[in-house]
């Protein structure tokens, strides 16, 4: 019997999640990639996981991994995107906030995906009409609620304006709350109700790091723009998710009051 999209999906990110979890804590071999970055030993092998199960299930299809690069077919309409461990500062560093995220775009747009968290056990879904949250082999709705206040906002370079200069605008604090995740993990919990905003700065275009999450929270009923409001992935990089429509427009202007192009 075929498997949906959106199973395949859950399927290679919790296989990625069972690596990221047992390898967690362990002494780990580092890639250095540049820029202060680099992965571990739990990437890559993370990465391979989730690709074996793509690679059974949908053996025809593209994918695009943040370790491997893409392989399969090159101008495929069909194209996974993995993030095999979003969030690896943390993790290096014993801090158990990660993702494991999967996403699959057809003819760019998102079809499926899934976002693991390995160390709850959750997996948060969306098969592209409504997203839910799977827990111990059972589906829950999930409902974006702006009551917490809470905005995350990342601080992960490239900025195309500081986000200090957000956090430090007239009425932000008197509004808002500010939390620093540092992992799309917070992106998620939008669509949870966990976070009543989400906000990063520098293009989120077929980025594996953020599809999957974009495409969790704009099926849960988020206000998924870009970061100054205008339609994703035009105008200025970045990425502003609300969870309704009077907490975006507060974000939006207080993102335009406060946006200075970096330097």
């Amino acid at each position: 019997m075929p498997i949906d999209d959106h199973e395949v999906a859950i399927a290679a990110a919790e296989a990625g999640a069972a690596v990221v979890r047992a390898r967690y804590g362990n002494a780990l071999g580092r890639v250095d990639k540049g820029g202060g970055d680099f992965a571990t030993e739990a990437d890559i092998a993370a990465e391979q996981a989730i690709l074996a199960v793509l690679r059974e299930h949908r053996p025809d299809d593209a994918i695009t991994g943040e370790e491997s690069g893409s392989t399969g077919p090159a101008a495929a309409r069909r194209r996974w995107l993995v993030d095999p461990l979003c969030g690896i500062l943390n993790y290096a560093a014993r801090n158990p906030l990660v993702a494991v995220n999967v996403a699959l775009h057809d003819a760019g747009s998102a079809r499926a995906a899934a976002s693991a968290d390995p160390f709850t056990g959750e997996t948060f879904w969306t098969g592209g009409q409504f997203s839910r949250v799977r827990r111990d082999r059972h589906d829950h709705p999930l409902t974006p609620s702006p009551d917490s206040a809470l905005v995350d906002v990342n601080l992960d370079p490239p900025f195309d304006s500081h986000p200090a200069r957000l956090l430090s605008a007239p009425g932000f604090t008197e509004r808002f709350r500010p939390r620093v995740l540092s992992t799309t993990l917070a992106l998620v919990w939008v669509a949870t109700g966990q976070r009543a905003s989400y906000v990063t700065y520098g293009s989120v275009r077929e980025s594996v790091h953020f599809a999957a999450a974009i495409a969790i929270c704009e099926a849960a009923g988020c206000v998924v723009t870009g970061v100054q409001g205008q339609p994703l992935h035009t105008g200025p990089g970045g990425l502003l998710v609300a969870a309704d429509a009077a907490t975006h427009a507060e974000l939006r202007d207080l993102v335009i009051a406060s946006w200075s192009p970096a330097a």
